[in-house]
């Protein structure tokens, strides 16, 4: 069975990582603008298109429905490919100067 593990909310959109047995298979962004749904679901490369069906069923069913029961149209975006990892400006590493400057590469640090 799918897991949805959350990881934000807003009033307006929602977050999620996406698991099953044990392992993720997935992200997903949720957007709420007046009667439509809007969706970016990010997938592993080897789904085919029975598995992305199933995951946007379930999607629909288990969460876009309980948000928004009378929504108009749900409007999915899919994206098939592999993790690159976590980026966030809360890890900046001790080495940037007084002036900001840590050498190149910028102030995003993977997780």
């Amino acid at each position: 069975m799918i897991s949805f593990e959350r990881e934000y909310r807003t009033p307006h959109s929602e977050g999620f990582t996406m698991w099953e047995d044990g392992g993720i298979i997935g992200r997903l962004d949720l957007h709420y603008q007046g009667g439509n749904s809007y969706a970016t679901l990010c997938t592993t490369a080897d789904a085919n298109e029975a598995r992305i069906q199933s995951l946007i069923e379930e999607i629909d069913e288990r969460l876009v429905m309980s948000a928004d029961p009378y929504r108009e149209d749900f409007i999915v975006s899919v994206w098939r490919g592999s993790p690159g990892g976590t980026y966030s400006d809360a890890d900046i590493d001790d080495d940037v100067d007084e002036h900001g400057d840590d050498g190149g590469g910028g102030p995003y640090r993977l997780n």
